[in-house]
């Protein structure tokens, strides 16, 4: 009872110091946990969206990059009797009356749904089966969703696609069994395969056929039957292996996000430990006198430990709430950079489990009581006599400084053989950067004296007597000013790291741009998914551009995806002249022999991150499924691309039409004649495509422009974990500098009282905060560019294979200085001020 109302005296003393810690928790906890909801969020609508579309099938039977070809479903049906099939035609289009709003068109046979998908029309569903069979342009849609666009049955709407516009008429709404299949159906148009094909641009065309085959040596036989029956550019692929295989697509870029918002955490980590360690020093005489009064070690452990778990228990609390808050916020954000670099995936609802909101206590609470346990046992360990002497303390914290910094060279050590090691496991690579910062943490206190005796005789050329003193009253309270400086390198240090990933990623894109795009305009049809798939350019539009005024030279491609069981696969067919061989960047070997390979016989160029997901090698082979059947194609040469952080396979034009029988091209690249303006030709083409067909045309730098937006806007959730990571570091520096000097009292007061004035004390106290924000900043760079390499050319290289430039941006640096320099001066105001205002008289009486 006494020791409870010793802390609760204590607290209530110094409110700040306790507010701080409960910010600093809170903050660490809501990043985490936003960002937790946010990827749990939009992980679970993916789940959800899959299993109603797939249903009870257990199987699919896919095609090539346009589908399968219809005469597929009846060689199944009537030759193979396979019953339990389903085709379906899908897509995606977008609402003009909508805009931002993407939906799936999705398109069934009635007739042959009912093993598969309850919520589809069947046989007894009336009027709406007879108007979807029988009506061109008949479409349903879940009631929610109806509503919220305000159509009711009877009403037409228009969907865009491709920039085609096409009618659609609401003839019935679906109700969802459940509220989860209501979210998973929402962003979901049904429509009978006719229209579906009419709406896509697909007549004669399937995505691809459901089947449900029955386990054991029945459901073999009939795979084997179904194989046989299919053309050569079909696979039959189990539905629940490719469902894993997308779930994987997002996983690296989720658990990347997860994994830098701990970062707030540990920053909240060390605010705890700050506030008890400066607790413990702060009552260090209370304690003393406790223990000579008989209060054992047991009871002081628990009492430290206690606190911290309330404060812990406050800051998770206030961290769960504000994480949801934040999760909403970012939910957009990470939806967003799915679309844009995955498949389309539109998610308005937060999903809050029980199993985030424990992760989130677990972390909190967890992480509360770790940063508490090192000051709770030297509380509990140390002897009455030697509590009760300041000096024993600060003698003890020097002695243990090379220790420390032994112990934290070890680690950093550890740390950087982990990341040096040859593999892909992001979980150890995470915790091994962990390492090395806790490591560098723990040395920082054995480095300040040593820098503290460098800046002792500037200072003291300075700011005469008071300079002197700021730089040795922080090294003779090394006890108090190294844990507060470790605690603000740590924070620091991370803004650093992102910052100069983010940078670094940027540039790299940027470079990569101006080197790979080489022709002057680039023609391409719309596409809602941002990927492969593009409607073909029309053949007399291809001429007309291609013929153009001031075109030399007019180059063909063609974006394919071809899916599989390991996933989908990005096709890049072109005709590659000369001048845009120039653009590749090569991992290896000579580009002029590659060339040569590639020209010479069918061959394949493989992007870093498709070489890294497949572990692909130059000389290595990779199996495409054409026209003609699968086909080894050897691969020449490996290319950087940041295209897609999944990869991308680029054949020769002729390679392409050699092995797949699908004609058109849907992209151009126009080269023009020396001295033409890019920009308005490119405007004089609009005009010439209008009347034929809907196409996007860009000039070279308005093309490098646009992706470099789609870049900002992919990694905009990135930027905003580094703007909350700052700020999280600035309760930080604000919570350690305030504690440490507000502990300091009645020093300061003795100094008043041998003739040290009001002015005096305040600038003494600002050298001090300042001196401590300026070391703080200074040890921070160097860790926070150790954190960025491993972030640039470890973590990023194991999550998606990219090879990246280090660009280091002196103006991250000078940001970091900046922050650790002024929080620490704001953190010194009230100290000051208040130390300025302190009786002398009082304060000897106390001492």
């Amino acid at each position: 009872m006494i020791l409870r109302r010793a802390g609760r005296r204590f607290f209530a003393r110094h409110p700040l110091q306790l507010v701080f810690a409960v910010i600093g928790v809170a903050l660490g906890v809501a990043v985490v946990i936003g960002i937790d909801l946010a990827n749990s969020s939009a992980a679970r609508a993916f789940r959800l969206s899959a299993e109603a579309l797939s249903g009870a099938a257990t199987h699919r039977v896919i095609g090539g990059p346009q589908g399968l070809k219809e005469d597929s479903y009846r060689r199944l049906r009537v030759e193979g009797g396979i019953a339990q099939s389903a085709p379906v035609v899908e897509g995606y289009v977008t609402l003009p009356a909508a805009p931002g709003l993407t939906l799936r068109i999705f398109g069934v046979d009635p007739l042959a749904e009912g093993p598969f998908r309850t919520y589809t029309p069947s046989l007894e569903a009336g009027g709406d089966f007879t108007a979807l069979m029988v009506d061109p342009g008949s479409a349903l849609l879940l009631d929610t969703t109806a509503g919220r666009l305000g159509l009711s049955p009877g009403q037409t709407f228009t969907v865009e696609v491709s920039g085609v516009l096409v009618p659609l008429t609401l003839v019935g709404r679906v109700s969802a069994p459940d509220d989860l299949s209501r979210r998973a159906l929402e962003q979901l148009i049904i429509v009978d395969i006719a229209t579906a094909q009419e709406t896509l641009g697909m007549l004669g065309r399937l995505s691809h056929i459901d089947l449900i085959l029955p386990e054991g040596p029945v459901g073999t036989a009939r795979a084997e039957r179904i194989r046989a029956l299919l053309p050569p550019d079909a696979a039959l692929v189990s539905a629940a292996a490719r469902a894993e295989v997308m779930a994987q697509m997002t996983r690296a870029f989720q658990f990347n996000l997860s994994a830098l918002s701990l970062l707030a955490l540990v920053v909240g980590m060390f605010l705890i430990y700050n506030t008890l360690a400066f607790s413990v020093l702060q009552r260090r005489g209370l304690f003393g006198t406790l223990r000579t009064l008989g209060v054992d070690r047991r009871q002081i452990l628990g009492l430290i430990l206690g606190e911290a778990l309330l404060m812990g228990l406050a800051g998770t609390l206030l961290g769960l709430l504000l994480g949801i808050a934040l999760g909403q916020g970012l939910l957009h954000l990470v939806t967003r950079t799915i679309s844009d670099l995955y498949f389309v995936l539109e998610v308005r609802h937060l999903e809050i489990t029980a199993w985030s909101l424990f992760k989130g206590t677990a972390l909190g609470l967890g992480a509360s009581l770790a940063a508490a346990l090192v000051p709770a046992v030297e509380a509990a360990r140390t002897v009455p006599r030697q509590i009760l002497l300041r000096s024993t303390v600060e003698s003890a914290r020097r002695r243990l400084a090379p220790r420390l910094a032994l112990l934290g060279a070890l680690l950093m050590g550890c740390g950087a053989v982990v990341l040096a090691l040859p593999g892909k496991s992001l979980p150890l690579s995470f915790l091994a950067l962990f390492a090395v910062i806790a490591g560098y943490a723990l040395a920082v206190p054995g480095i300040m004296p040593i820098l503290l005796r460098l800046v002792q005789m500037p200072l003291g050329r300075l700011g005469g007597v008071l300079g002197k003193m700021a730089a040795r009253n922080i090294n003779a309270s090394l006890s108090r000013t190294g844990v507060a400086t470790a605690a603000l390198v740590v924070a620091v240090s991370a803004t650093i790291g992102i910052g100069l990933m983010i940078g670094s990623f940027r540039l790299s894109v940027e470079h990569w741009l101006a080197t790979y795009l080489q022709a002057d305009i680039y023609v391409t049809t719309p596409s809602q998914t941002f990927a492969a798939g593009r409607t073909p350019l029309d053949a007399e539009l291809v001429e007309a551009l291609s013929g153009a005024p001031g075109v030399v030279l007019a180059t063909r491609a063609r974006h394919l995806l071809l899916e599989g069981e390991e996933g989908a696969t990005e096709l890049f067919a072109a005709e590659i002249p000369p001048a845009a061989q120039a653009g590749y960047e090569f991992r290896d070997g000579d580009p002029r022999r590659i060339w040569q390979e590639f020209a010479a016989a069918p061959a394949v160029l493989v992007s870093e991150p498709l070489a890294f997901h497949r572990d692909l090698r130059r000389g290595d082979t990779l199996r495409l499924r054409t026209d003609r059947g699968p086909v080894d194609f050897p691969v020449v040469g490996i290319y950087r691309d940041y295209g897609s952080d999944q990869g991308r396979v680029t054949l020769a034009w002729d390679t392409f039409n050699q092995y797949w029988d699908l004609g058109g091209v849907d992209a151009l690249g126009l080269y023009l004649a020396p001295g033409r303006d890019a920009d308005a030709l490119a405007e004089d083409l609009r005009e010439l495509a209008a009347a034929r067909q809907a196409v996007v045309i860009y000039s070279n730098r308005s093309l490098r422009e646009a992706s470099m937006a789609t870049f900002d806007r992919t990694f905009a959730i990135t930027a905003v974990l580094r703007l909350l990571v700052i700020v999280v570091a600035f309760v930080g520096i604000l919570n350690a500098l305030m504690a440490m000097q507000i502990e300091r009292s009645r020093e300061m007061a003795v100094l008043r009282a041998n003739g040290l004035t009001p002015r005096q004390l305040r600038r003494l106290i600002t050298a001090e905060t300042g001196l401590i924000g300026l070391l703080a900043g200074l040890l921070s760079l160097p860790l926070g560019l150790v954190q960025a390499l491993v972030l640039i050319h470890v973590i990023n290289r194991r999550s998606f294979g990219w090879t990246m430039q280090t660009f280091i941006a002196p103006e991250i640096f000078l940001q970091a200085l900046l922050l650790a320099l002024v929080a620490a001066l704001l953190a010194g105001l009230y100290p000051a001020w208040r130390m300025a205002r302190t009786s002398p008289a009082l304060a000897l009486r106390e001492e």
